[in-house]
């Protein structure tokens, strides 16, 4: 009877961790999805500029994928439960402040801080997913986070749609600050830190390096939308890419690195990072991607597009627990590849949208990437865990996050450029933030223009899932054990 009843408790412990986690994932994706759609109104109410106005979604993802594994490290130290509430706070602080910026600089600098409160809030949740679940119902638990995504980003288009057509776009950053505070709450009781911290050092010259790199080389990408390629725009490139190397070769002598490559020893990790890179490189700019033909090409309002594309991220969110007990009985590989082929399959059907395509369309292949989406994270981020040594779960769950993040980083990026090269550069931009639209012969082009970026996207997802494949035997087979830390 104790026994049963210690059983009940710690599932429904576990119950509420989750429902804790999931609401993180969940405005994650809200703030990722709302903001798209929100861009137009941002910039007629804040009289902002086009270059920087995309600086909104830029700084946040760029600030989340440099802090990424810091403060996954900083959860190893001081308790990711601890860091992980912290984040909470900051993002509420920070979303707070962003709906009551008065102009583009200080929206800009207070989604900085809100992608400071997202980086400890998408570090650790992973590590402390691993630190609440037993190996073999990890897959679940990931699974949940993805259907926490899915519903997030369901929220975030629906919500962007309403509030940026009937309201006020202030309202996409506050909606944050009720919902956050609550999960705080929740969060408090429930939520255990579990073992000693250990001891890790924060890569300072790292964060700089990878940062002014990242910077200079998405500086580089942005400007080329909308003006040629000079001598000045050269030099901020090869200085941007020079700075990567660096921080490349300086990563592997440094005694707490910013990425851990003594994890790439194991060929899972190794493989798993590198389709999470590939994946978000090829499919982050997607959801900008359709936006931009709904809007810009097809005429449609903010709420009219957004709900064509509910249906797809309703289809993810009830297939990820699926994917994910199937990772716990098959391994990994298995769902983690054939989701990416059934993404790849979505993107070569939006590379044929044309200009008079049925709008149902649009739906039925939302419904086939939400697919391909459930099958790949849950499976993908429980690989990673698996295959990481316990006391480095802050680390690799960090590290996960940067590959993904420096991916979506140069999705949104080159996604833009390759759009843009079939228009007049004066008026690229103008389409990608929606305050103006195409008519004619220059719409044909555009439309070209955006076929173009979705089938470079169908190689990186192909590249995606080599990686998937390349992963141990164990681990294809569903018999992998994690010899690090198990």
């Amino acid at each position: 009877m104790r026994a049963l009843k210690t059983r009940t408790t710690t599932l429904s412990n576990q119950t509420w961790a989750l429902v804790v986690i999931v609401t993180g994932v969940l405005i994650a994706a809200v703030d990722a999805t709302i903001v798209i759609l929100a861009l137009p109104t941002m910039m007629r109410s804040l009289h902002a500029s086009l270059t920087n106005i995309v600086w909104v979604i830029m700084s946040y993802l760029l600030i989340i994928t440099l802090l990424a594994t810091q403060v996954g490290r900083l959860g190893d130290m001081f308790g990711r439960v601890r860091m992980y509430e912290f984040g909470f706070i900051i993002f509420v602080l920070g979303s707070l402040f962003c709906g009551m910026s008065f102009n583009e600089n200080m929206l800009i600098i207070f989604r900085i801080v809100q992608g400071i409160g997202g980086a400890f809030i998408s570090a650790n949740s992973g590590a402390v997913i691993a630190d609440t679940f037993e190996p073999e119902h990890r897959g679940r638990a990931y699974g949940f986070t993805s259907v926490g995504w899915n519903l997030g980003a369901i929220v975030g288009i629906l919500l962007g749609g309403i509030l940026t057509t009937y309201f006020s776009w202030r309202y996409i950053f506050l909606i944050n600050v009720p919902i956050g505070l609550a999960a705080v709450i929740v969060a408090w009781f429930v939520l255990k830190d579990r073992g000693p911290g250990s001891s890790h050092r924060i890569d300072w010259s790292g964060m700089v390096l990878l940062g002014l790199g990242l910077f200079l080389v998405l500086l580089t990408m942005i400007r080329l939308t909308s003006q040629p390629f000079t001598n000045f725009l050269a030099v901020i490139l090869i200085v941007g890419l020079l700075l990567l190397g660096v921080f490349a070769l300086v990563e592997t002598r440094q005694p707490s690195p910013m990425l851990h490559f003594q994890l790439f020893h194991d060929r899972v990790v190794f493989a798993s990072l590198l389709a999470a890179f590939f994946q978000a490189l090829g499919n982050f700019a997607v959801l900008f991607l359709v936006i931009m033909y709904l809007q810009g090409l097809r005429q449609l309002t903010p709420l009219n597009a957004s709900l064509l594309l509910v249906p797809g991220y309703i289809v993810g969110a009830g297939l990820g627990p699926v994917s994910g007990r199937l990772a716990d009985k098959k391994g990994p590989s298995l769902p983690a590849t054939i989701g990416l082929i059934i993404q790849a399959v979505a993107l070569f059907l939006y590379a044929h949208l044309g200009l008079r395509t049925p709008l149902w369309q649009v739906t039925g292949i939302t419904i086939i990437n939400g697919m391909g989406a459930a099958g790949f994270f849950p499976a993908n981020n429980a690989a990673i865990m698996k295959h990481s040594p316990k006391e480095s779960y802050g680390i690799a769950s960090g590290m996960l996050r940067t590959f993904a993040n420096i991916g979506m980083v140069l999705s949104f990026a080159s996604a833009m450029l390759v759009a843009a090269t079939q228009i007049p550069k004066n008026l690229a931009f103008a389409i990608f933030v929606g305050s103006t639209s195409l008519t004619g012969k220059l719409m044909i082009a555009f439309n070209h223009g955006i076929h173009m970026a979705f089938l470079l996207a169908i190689i990186l997802m192909g590249i995606a899932a080599g990686f998937s494949v390349f992963r141990s035997p164990g681990a294809v087979n569903g018999d992998a054990t994690n010899t690090t830390s198990e």
